[in-house]
Formats: C-alpha cells, structure tokens, sequence
C-alpha cells in the first residue's frame, strides 16, 4: 500500500512537470529542426554555419576556452563536433517531449544546458539570452529527472504494461517511477541540490555581468577589438586582430586604418573603401569566424582572430621610434597599438 502511494506521488510528480518536459524539449529538438529541417546549417561554406556560432563563445567562454579553441582551429573535428551535437540535441529533444528514458534524457538537457552556460553564457544583448537558457535548463534538468515522466508519456505505459525493461533497477534510474533512494537521503539531494544550482546561478551571473553586485556590464552590446603583435618591417605593417565583445550575430564594421609617427603625422591611411578591397591573401585568420572585406567596409565577426598585413611604400625607411596604428569602426569608436622601431 506504501509503495503504491509513494509511486503515486511520483506519477503526479511527472504529471506536475510535464509543461517543462514538453517546452525544454522542444528546446532543444528545435536546434535539430533549424539546423537540418528549415535549412542546412552544418555547411561549412554556407551562411550561417553552426561553427561559426561556436566561434562567437571564444572570447569569455568560462572553464572551456581551451576546448572551443582548439575545435575552431581545426574545421573537421568542429564539424563532427557540431554534427554530433545536433543528433544528441535531436534525440535528448523528442525523447524528452515523448516521456522515453526521461531521467537519462534529464541528464542530457543538464549537460547541454551547462555547456550553453559556460560557453555562451556572456552573451544576449538585451535580456542575458544565453545565459538564461543555461541556469534555467540546468535546474529544469535536474527537477524533470527527479520527477521523472507523468501520466502522459512512453515511460508510463512502459510501466502499465509492465514491459520487461522496467523490471530492471537500472530503468527506474534512466526511465521515469520511483527513485530507489531513501526520503531521508532524497530530502538532502532535493536541497543541496537546489543551492548548488541557485549558486552556480549567482556566481554566473555575476561573472559574465557583474549582476549580484558591483557594476552591471554587458558584452554583447559594442564591438570591442584587441590588437596585438604590431611590426614594421620591409614596407610591410603587420598587427592581429581579435575582436572580443559586441553582438554576435552582427560584425564590427572596420572604416579606418591609419598609421601615425610620434607627432601626430598620418603616414598610412586606408578609408572604408580601401578596407573594402582589401586582398584576401594579406588577411591571415585563425579561426572559422573570418575577418573579410566587405561591400563598404572591413567585416570583423565576434570571435574572429585574424593577422592583416599592409604593403605599402609610405613604411618604407621609417626612423627609429614610437608609431600608432588606429583602427575606427562604424560607431565611432576607436582602437589603437604602439609599435616601437628601434635601429
């Protein structure tokens, strides 16, 4: 009679959650379906290649830097890695939505939903998008594989049919039922549970916004770009770009490139037009995400690293001393790099 209730309380669990397992599901099937169904998303020439998005968590990714870059420097494995992440997308989505092995498929949305966190979690220009899609699918993750599947799914008629898999101790752990954990046990799981997401939460947010305390910041909204690495040399200047906040889905739109000497003198200048027509072989990029010419300006996309070499007669002989390279977007706004040339 105990154990009849106890496996009550849980049906009605399942059944109390199932708005979540339907929309998270969906969640995530929907990447599969934009990817793969409404357009073809994993062509590596084509626009809007998934590993170019992949690119644009570089910058601020927190704790999988190392692993975002390397896959971004080498194209085959990123594209393996994106194919295989949109079929387990695919599978933990409709499962998911069908109630079949939910509490495994919990387990995916968790870990899917942490990587978006740690990745992408920085970005949203607006309402902290990504982040959001993080903290809120881990903690539903972790509620849907405690509850398990209700009255309305595939595990439940597996167990009203008394299939033979449900017999075993493992589908109560995978699929949906009566968790073999003690209340005690399962109180102290519950809570502890519970504040380690709250405080995976608060420290993210805080992290990649300064939004428990401090100062709010948001990177996703103005393109920023670091230079690095500037040389003259054999009337050649050469410096890195690497553009590292501002909106994802939008370039930073490069009008300007000048060259000045310590008193202010223009040496160099290459105005929107000349940026635009700029030879693709001076342009050296590391990443999928590519620095390019544009139709009135330089192209710099979110996470794009990229060397430019500039030829040009004005750099030849040049006296030993302090020279600035500017770099000016759209905006307005402006990046600059002393280069020291000494004889």
């Amino acid at each position: 009679m105990q154990d009849q209730k106890i496996l009550q309380s849980y049906n009605m669990a399942g059944l109390f959650t199932m708005s979540l397992r339907l929309v998270v599901g969906w969640t995530y099937f929907s990447a599969f379906w934009r990817r793969l169904i409404l357009a073809d998303k994993l062509d590596p020439e084509g626009v809007g290649y998934i590993g170019e998005k992949f690119n644009h968590f570089l910058p601020n990714a927190l704790g999988i830097k190392p692993l975002i870059e390397y896959l971004v420097t080498h194209p085959e494995a990123l594209w393996w890695s994106m194919a295989i992440f949109t079929i387990v997308e695919a599978i933990v989505g409709l499962c998911m939505m069908l109630g079949l092995f939910t509490r495994l498929m919990s387990i995916g949305v968790f870990g899917l939903a942490m990587g978006i966190l740690l990745g992408a979690g920085w970005i949203g220009t607006t309402c902290l998008d990504e982040w959001q899609i993080g903290v809120l699918g881990i903690a539903t993750g972790f509620t849907i594989f405690l509850t398990g599947s209700g009255k309305y799914s595939l595990d439940y008629l597996l167990l009203k049919k008394e299939s033979k898999i449900t017999k075993t101790k493992v589908f109560s752990w995978l699929g949906s039922g009566v968790l073999p954990i003690k209340l005690n046990l399962l109180h102290k799981i519950v809570f502890t549970g519970s504040f380690l997401i709250l405080g995976l939460t608060l420290f993210t947010n805080q992290y990649f916004h300064g939004g428990v305390w401090g100062t709010l910041h948001n990177k996703s909204v103005k393109p920023k770009i670091e230079l690095s690495g500037g040389v003259i040399k054999d009337n050649t200047l050469s410096f890195q770009v690497f553009r590292v906040e501002g909106v994802d889905v939008y370039g930073s739109f490069l009008i300007g490139i000048d060259l000045k000497n310590e008193a202010g003198e223009t040496l160099l200048t290459l105005d929107g037009t000349r940026l635009s027509q700029f030879p693709e072989e001076q342009i050296n990029n590391a990443y999928v995400a590519k620095v390019k010419p544009g139709k009135h300006s330089m192209i710099i996309p979110l996470g794009a690293k990229a060397t430019l070499s500039i030829k040009d007669r004005a750099l030849a002989n040049l006296p030993a001393g302090k020279y600035t390279v500017y770099l000016t977007d759209i905006s307005g706004t402006v990046w600059q790099e002393t280069i020291n040339i000494s004889i």
